[in-house]
């Protein structure tokens, strides 16, 4: 702490609480506490009060709301495409960009090396991500087609350029992934997550254009929401282009999906922070889960299970078989990767219960002081 009389220094620092209202300092007080309690219940994946990626944070709870609204628009509009609402999709859009979004903007953040570099990926990120989303929400909104679409009608010419510059936003997430693959942010079990969930991420939205070059090819007719006939070329599904979808997934019953493996993959990320949480806060109970590197363990061998899944989805739709309709070698499939990582998971617990110190309440008397930490000015 720095001498003199600024804002920094202890005498400034005394003379800001001396001047600040009551009111003013018992919220930083409040706040501060909160943090400290979530630090100590290990609820706060890193220390320190760091700002989230602005754009992306808007972003996400924009389209967070977009998501809310689509699903409450549907019981007031009957309009249908291929027996769907039209909202359907503008809803799953919304809450899919919102929790990548929000995760993206919590790592952005807790980047050590290269933020500006960082800051400026998530920012081209955050204007891609919000025009994909404006034009399905658009295309809902006017009972259209958005994916597919080949009508020369000027509103569909702007959905579909827009579509364009998804490749844009692969290789903007495959470049964030290459900067953080070289720099650790916060203990190793943070490391992990945000590593191999990018690595998730990435091969998700790798997955995407094969969404088109693997479906059914061909044009064929079809019929929007107001009735009129719509040339579609390509489409979802692997064998059965317009197969039935699943409830609210949409993904087909009838054939194949890339979809699903787009999704494993694109939400691996939100997978592994909530692992990495739960892990914390055990560790505040356990002795054994302190060392991060037993919770780094645990999380890379989750990982690892996710990219066996997803590797499987993408083989079982390339095969034209329903994800909701497995046969005997996708199970084994999914099988052997949900053992995999379960056995390494169980290899790596008992390797920290091991190597776990005797308990002897220093930890939980560290846990208690943080929990309990008062200002060293008095609040008055």
């Amino acid at each position: 702490m720095r001498g003199g009389t600024g804002p920094h220094s202890v005498r400034g620092m005394n003379e800001t609480f001396a001047t600040a209202p009551a009111g003013t300092i018992r919220a930083r007080h409040r706040r501060r506490t909160l943090q400290d309690r979530a630090a100590a219940s290990g609820l706060a994946l890193t220390a320190g009060g760091r700002r989230w990626h602005r754009p992306l944070v808007v972003l996400g709870v924009a389209c967070a709301v977009v998501a809310l609204a689509s699903l409450l628009a549907i019981p007031f509009d009957d309009r249908v495409i291929q027996g769907e609402s039209v909202w359907i999709k503008a809803a799953k859009f919304g809450f899919s960009f919102a929790a990548y979004c929000l995760s993206l903007a919590w790592l952005l953040a807790h980047m050590t090396k290269l933020r500006r570099t960082g800051w400026v990926l998530g920012t081209l990120f955050a204007v891609i991500s919000a025009a994909e989303v404006g034009v399905i929400v658009a295309a809902a909104a006017a009972g259209a087609y958005s994916h597919f679409n080949t009508s020369d009608d000027p509103f569909n010419q702007v959905v579909q350029f827009a579509f364009q510059f998804v490749p844009v936003m692969f290789m903007v997430n495959a470049a964030i992934a290459v900067v953080v693959l070289f720099q650790r942010i916060g203990d190793r079990a943070v490391t992990a997550v945000v590593r191999w969930g990018l690595i998730l991420s990435t091969l998700g939205m790798f997955a995407a254009p094969f969404i088109v070059s693997v479906g059914g090819q061909g044009e064929r007719v079809a019929e929007d929401a107001n009735g009129e006939q719509v040339v579609l070329n390509a489409a979802h599904g692997v064998g059965d282009p317009d197969g039935n979808g699943m409830f609210l997934t949409g993904w087909s019953t009838t054939g194949g999906d890339m979809r699903v493996a787009h999704f494993i993959g694109l939400h691996g990320i939100q997978v592994l922070i909530g692992l990495a949480m739960l892990l914390g806060f055990v560790a505040a109970r356990r002795a054994w889960l302190r060392d991060d590197r037993a919770r780094a363990a645990v999380v890379r061998w989750t990982a690892i299970g996710c990219l066996g899944v997803y590797a499987t989805a993408v083989w079982q739709a390339l095969r034209g078989q329903s994800f909701a309709a497995p046969d005997a070698a996708s199970l084994a499939a999914y099988g052997a990767s949900v053992l995999a990582a379960a056995a390494g998971i169980a290899l790596a617990v008992r390797r920290a219960r091991r190597a776990a110190p005797p308990l002897d309440g220093s930890h939980e008397a560290l846990a208690v002081d943080a929990a309990e930490w008062e200002p060293a000015v008095p609040l008055r």
